[in-house]
């Protein structure tokens, strides 16, 4: 099979439906079943790993497809792996067999998951996504055909379903990556303040007082969940009827004091909702 001109061929299709602004077949008629490598182009850490999580999200679902620009669900595995040198089974079902075998408990960032996703689940393996931390996880999904955050921990569907997890990241560089994410460049005065910050975080959740982030009529997207529950906060939402529609309130808190709501919303506005503001329930 001369890859070449499958890699024009696909780049051609790529450069019309980019053109067209439609989205490429979730489920083409004649699928490329060429593995295409991807190069290596970072160290293999939790680091790099996160980059290409906040760089993915939203890429569109293909079947038989590992990159860059569109994935299925083990190729998003494969490409993610693959691009830091890491050299894993292309299919999710061989991924599953690799890489060192730990317990849910034993979950961190980087570790790869495995479902049994068919209606009549018999522990095969058919679905895979690769973990964050807090039962979020990130995977190429095969219902709403684009690369989502989903949580193990909330979700029945995932919860049940899930049979195997395993680390393909070395620990040693895992060390190495959480150390590096600490800025050395901060200032006396930035430490002060996220230190500032965080004991309001950490607050028993009680009081009034919360920063909404939004009104919605149907629930509020897992990657916005998943963004607040990554920068350390925890959310709430509350749903009431309007003109005949269901509508969700999404409150960070609650806050005791109006002031400790107050000492967040500047952070919040910047990293995670710009319209944000303060709101006391009662």
């Amino acid at each position: 099979m001369d890859l070449t001109k499958i890699s024009i061929a696909a780049a051609s299709v790529l450069l019309g439906l980019s053109i067209s602004g439609c989205k490429p077949p979730h489920h083409p008629a004649n699928p490329n079943y060429a593995i295409v490598k991807p190069t290596v182009k970072y160290e293999p850490s939790t680091k790099s790993l996160d980059k290409m999580v906040k760089k993915l999200q939203g890429k569109p679902y293909v079947w038989a497809e590992e990159g860059p620009n569109t994935f299925d669900c083990s190729g998003f595995t494969y490409y993610m792996y693959g691009s830091m040198g890491i050299e894993i089974p292309r299919v999710a079902r061989e991924q599953a067999k690799n890489g060192k075998r730990i317990t849910r408990g034993e979950l961190i960032y980087g570790d790869l998951i495995f479902f049994d996703t068919e209606a009549r689940r018999r522990g095969k393996i058919t679905h895979v996504g690769m973990y964050l931390g807090n039962g979020w996880f990130t995977h190429a999904s095969t219902t709403k055909y684009e690369i989502v955050y989903s949580n193990l921990d909330t979700s029945p569907y995932y919860n049940k379903r899930l049979r195997i997890c395993r680390r393909y990241l070395p620990e040693t560089q895992d060390t190495i990556a959480a150390k590096s994410i600490k800025k050395p460049w901060k200032t006396k005065k930035d430490i002060q303040l996220e230190t500032a910050v965080q004991k309001v975080i950490k607050k028993p959740r009680e009081g009034n007082f919360y920063v909404q982030v939004g009104s919605f009529t149907e629930k509020p997207k897992e990657a916005l969940l998943y963004k607040i529950t990554r920068e350390g906060y925890h959310y709430k939402i509350i749903t009431f009827p309007m003109n005949g529609k269901q509508i969700s309130k999404l409150l960070i808190g609650p806050y005791k004091q109006k002031s400790d709501a107050k000492a967040l919303l500047e952070k919040i506005k910047a990293n995670i909702q710009k319209e944000a503001f303060i709101a006391e329930i009662r």
